[in-house]
């Protein structure tokens, strides 16, 4: 028998109900962004497959608690979340590193770093793990002088093009081989 797999919003209602952050139907259906009768819905089917179980406090009132078996799927999906988004990070870096020494092997040595993100930090360490030699600028807006460098903008925000050197890094990671534009 395969092993029964939790849909998206079970699972959403399994790490609420798990971290204890809605203390009533109404608010599990408020944080799940569903109608009532479907947050009632999935408790339910929830509680028959045997991850979340009812425990009434009084005639109105109920808790809801995680089982053992909800307490092992919240656990087994955040491993395997986890997991997945460090090997996103390290394919980044991995493409940061492409992009930094295959800019670096045409001369260029200053990089305007805009945007404040997790992608302008990755960029600060590639240059220190790889000991890149170059000079990294960061900025909040877009340089009105660039001096030559390489404009990496980190950000989904509409900049001007800005000339030659401007690379829009989120841009380029989805793709292969980057160009300057």
């Amino acid at each position: 028998m395969p092993k029964e797999q939790l849909n998206e919003r079970e699972f959403e209602l399994v790490n609420i109900v798990g971290a204890q952050l809605a203390p009533s139907q109404r608010d599990l259906s408020s944080k799940l962004n569903l109608s009532l009768g479907m947050t009632n819905m999935l408790l339910k089917r929830l509680v028959t497959k045997g991850y979340i179980r009812i425990q009434q406090l009084n005639s109105r009132k109920v808790q809801y608690l995680l089982t053992p078996k909800g307490f092992a799927e919240k656990m087994r999906k955040s491993v395997k979340y986890t997991v997945k988004t460090i090997n996103s990070i390290s394919l980044i870096k991995e493409r940061l590193k492409t992009i930094l020494k295959e800019l670096g092997d045409a001369g260029q040595r200053r990089f305007f770093v805009v945007g404040k993100s997790d992608l302008a930090y990755l960029i600060d360490i590639v240059v220190k793990e790889e000991h890149i030699e170059c000079q990294v600028i960061h900025c909040t807006e877009y340089p009105a002088q660039t001096d030559g460098g390489v404009v990496l903008i980190c950000t989904e925000d509409a900049f001007p093009q800005g000339g030659a050197n401007s690379i829009r890094l989120i841009h380029e990671l989805a793709k292969e081989p980057y160009e300057l534009y």
